[in-house]
This record gives structure tokens, C-alpha cells and sequence, in this order.
């Protein structure tokens, strides 16, 4: 199993958590930029510098895109998109807040093959729950849970679905886990179905700042 790491903290800020992302880059599935809920208005040097070391490092990156729930008009989505591509060459993006119910699945199907018409080469769905059917197949990683160990353990259900998508299509975002409760987590996210999985300690407002455990647990796996 590997990682998917939205690390959403300035590299200014906090240059540590970013050190020890890139020494374990060839662990994860791919990394997540996110300068300014978005590439921002310009090239911001240190997340090039970053960048630059990821990738050198072997990591995929992908440039966070909010898609406000198919709200934001798929011209600025696309924007957005190319703008990381310029700027830090990531290779593809990151959908956040992407719609889940099957009104939404046309509008999100236009709007993926665009991006790939484009240059995205990975897209990752970020609905946060389990979406409708179809939207699973348009992408390369859905996240179908994103949040908290707690909620995770008490409310998440694997879909009902007759025929289970690929392990390697679905991701499980989980923090707040207890340290010692690293690998029950990893293993509680393959039982549910989800290939990659970022179970890490830390909370809000940047659980993904704080990775050893989780790399302890899933660095033999390597990248899918």
C-alpha cells in the first residue's frame, strides 16, 4: 500500500514536514501541490524548489484544483490545471470537492476528458464519500473517505456495490489516528477496498505534516 499526501503547508512554514516528504518520496502515490487553494496568482519559488526535489526524488505530483462541487465554472478549473503544469510541472491534479451524486457525473465526465485532452496524465476525484457508479471509472484514484480516525471507525461501510472497483482506483484519507493504531488503520482501509490510504496522527488544519508512522507501516509497499 502507498500514500496520496496532501501536504497543505507552505514549505516556509513548516520546512521540516517537506524534508521528510522528500526523503520518503519513492513511497508514495503522488504528492499534492497546493500553494494558494490553488497554484495561486504566480510561481511561488519555494514550492518550485520542492517540486523540483520531488520529483528528482521520484514522486508524482499533482496540482490541487477546487472544483466548488461542479459550481466553478470548467474554464477556471482548466486554468488552474494548466497553471500548475507551467509553473511546477506537476503531472496531472488533484479534484477537490468534487460533486457525488449521478446529476453531477456528466459535468464531471466533460470536465476529466478535458483535462486530459489537455496534458493531465493522473486525475484524482476528490468526492470524500463514496460517489454514485461511473464516477469511479473516470479517474485514475478516487478518494471515497476523507476525514477523521474517529468517524472512520464508527461510520464508514464498504460500498455495497456488486462488483468492487480496483483497490489501486480507491484512496482513504484518514487522520487523527492514534499512533499505535497506524497499522489497523492500513489494514482496516485494504479490507474496505482502498489500495491507497494516508492514515496519519496528525489533525487540522495539516495532519499530512506528520508522515513516520505511516511510512514505518506502508513503506515496504512502494508506489502503484
Amino acid at each position: 500500500m502507498s500514500l496520496l499526501i496532501p501536504l497543505y503547508v507552505h514549505p516556509a512554514e513548516d520546512p521540516g514536514a517537506w524534508h521528510r516528504l522528500i526523503t520518503a518520496a519513492d513511497r508514495t502515490y503522488a504528492v499534492v501541490l497546493n500553494p494558494a487553494n490553488g497554484p495561486g496568482t504566480g510561481p511561488d519559488q519555494a514550492f518550485t524548489a520542492v517540486a523540483d526535489a520531488l520529483r528528482t526524488a521520484g514522486a508524482r505530483l499533482l496540482g490541487y484544483v477546487d472544483t466548488d462541487y461542479g459550481a466553478r465554472d470548467p474554464s477556471a478549473v482548466a486554468a488552474d490545471a494548466r497553471r500548475h503544469r507551467e509553473w511546477y510541472a506537476v503531472d496531472g491534479c488533484f479534484l477537490d470537492r468534487v460533486t457525488a451524486g449521478p446529476d453531477g457525473l456528466p459535468g464531471c465526465r466533460r470536465l476529466v476528458r478535458s483535462l486530459r485532452r489537455t496534458g493531465a496524465r493522473t486525475v484524482v476525484l476528490n468526492p470524500g464519500v463514496d460517489p454514485a457508479p461511473g464516477y469511479v471509472r473516470l479517474a485514475d484514484l478516487t478518494v471515497t473517505f476523507e476525514g477523521h480516525w474517529s468517524t472512520y471507525v464508527a461510520a464508514f461501510s464498504r460500498s455495497a456495490r456488486a462488483k468492487p472497483p480496483p483497490p489501486e482506483r480507491l484512496c482513504h484519507l484518514v487522520y487523527g489516528v492514534p499512533e499505535a493504531l497506524v497499522p489497523l488503520a492500513v489494514r482496516t482501509a485494504q479490507d474496505r477496498g482502498a489500495g491507497i490510504c494516508g492514515p496519519v496522527t496528525g489533525e487540522l488544519p495539516n495532519p499530512w505534516a506528520e508522515l513516520t508512522p505511516a511510512l514505518t507501516v506502508t513503506g515496504d509497499e512502494g508506489r502503484t
